[in-house]
């Protein structure tokens, strides 16, 4: 299959830790390599992470949405890199993908391909003015 994305991240988002998938250019384009880290979800453990994904000069970070611990880790990468957050029904679970670095390694295969779509994720101003609306509401 043909690469679309030359440099991409997968992430598998948990309560208190992420799994990071990177794939970087190997020798030859047939055989890249994958690189995997694990995060904590502190706002310490983020900037750790949006540290290493600059490092590898990753293009594009996706992400399962999962509950709602997608945000921070959204919000703190969403001015440094493009994100995409996926819907976990489209990415069709595989059997015998159970651990964490199986789930970023396949997520990262998927965008690496060009295989998923990006959910709509409002901009920030339309985010905040959300928030301000229902916190009014409240």
């Amino acid at each position: 299959m043909n690469r679309v994305v030359q440099r991409c991240c997968g992430l598998d988002v948990h309560k208190a830790s992420v799994t990071a998938c990177v794939r970087v250019p190997g020798q030859s384009d047939s055989h890249p390599r994958y690189e995997v880290g694990e995060f904590a979800t502190t706002t310490q453990g983020l900037l750790q992470l949006r540290d290493w994904l600059a490092s590898l000069e990753v293009e594009l970070v996706g992400m399962e949405a999962t509950g709602a611990y997608w945000k921070p880790v959204y919000y703190l990468l969403e001015d440094d890199f493009e994100l995409w957050l996926l819907n976990a029904r489209h990415m069709k679970n595989v059997p015998g993908r159970k651990t964490d670095v199986k789930d970023a390694e396949w997520i990262c295969q998927l965008v690496e391909h060009g295989l998923v779509r990006p959910s709509f994720v409002p901009p920030k101003e339309i985010r905040e003015l959300r928030n301000l609306t229902r916190y009014r509401k409240a």
